[in-house]
């Protein structure tokens, strides 16, 4: 007989880290989303010469986590892979759900949506599916989800500011690779304040045009 594959729901909890301190001085409100093989303490490192009054970064953590090494001693983590892609999604937004409430972030804070590397697909699938209005949305060093479309995003104003960031050379990257994101960008964020920022670099968090959008 073959195995039958049965589903359950059931209560889980994850961690998440923040910089800085949301006061009433704060400009800008941060959700940054790591890349694979990262855990979230030590992607808000990327961030620490952000002027720590204007800026409160809250970091969600993929729950997936690994040994990325054969000695067993650093850990990194994956948001999603190609294994139960719709189930897994939804568990992601829900927990981007329960972070969102504890932080108690609304729409009129100063809302940056960085997305990086494998960061970008749940960090626009999240932005899509709850409607999220956002000052400023990051897209660095990674895709567009195949299945989004304009009409996902249509709800985003004009005055939206959406990066498009990349390293020229990103091994992940090619120039046909590039070509379609760019595209897809256009066709997603045309009625958005878009702007494509390539640096020269490789597969990184470049923190240099981070600051550039502020």
């Amino acid at each position: 007989m073959k195995p039958t594959e049965k589903e359950i729901t059931y209560q889980t909890s994850n961690s998440y880290s923040t910089l800085n301190n949301l006061t009433e001085n704060t400009k800008n409100v941060w959700f940054v989303c790591h890349g694979m093989g990262y855990l979230s303490r030590y992607f808000l490192k990327y961030f620490g010469d952000l002027d720590p009054e204007e800026n409160y970064l809250i970091a969600p953590q993929a729950p997936s986590k690994y040994y990325v090494t054969s000695r067993l001693r650093h850990v990194g983590a994956s948001w999603l892979t190609k294994e139960n892609t719709i189930n897994e999604t939804q568990n992601v937004l829900r927990y981007f759900d329960a972070v969102f409430e504890a932080e108690q972030i609304t729409e009129s804070n100063n809302l940056i949506v960085l997305g990086y590397s494998q960061g970008v697909s749940v960090a626009l699938r999240y932005i899509a599916k709850r409607q999220l209005n956002c000052a400023q949305i990051v897209m660095m060093s990674g895709g567009i989800p195949k299945e989004l479309n304009a009409a996902d995003f249509e709800f985003l104003s004009s005055s939206t500011r959406v990066s498009l960031i990349y390293g020229i050379e990103d091994k992940y990257l090619d120039e046909d690779r590039i070509s379609l994101e760019k595209n897809r960008a256009f066709e997603l964020f045309g009625h958005c304040n878009l702007q494509i920022l390539p640096f020269d670099g490789k597969h990184e968090v470049n923190i240099k045009m981070i600051k550039q959008l502020l």
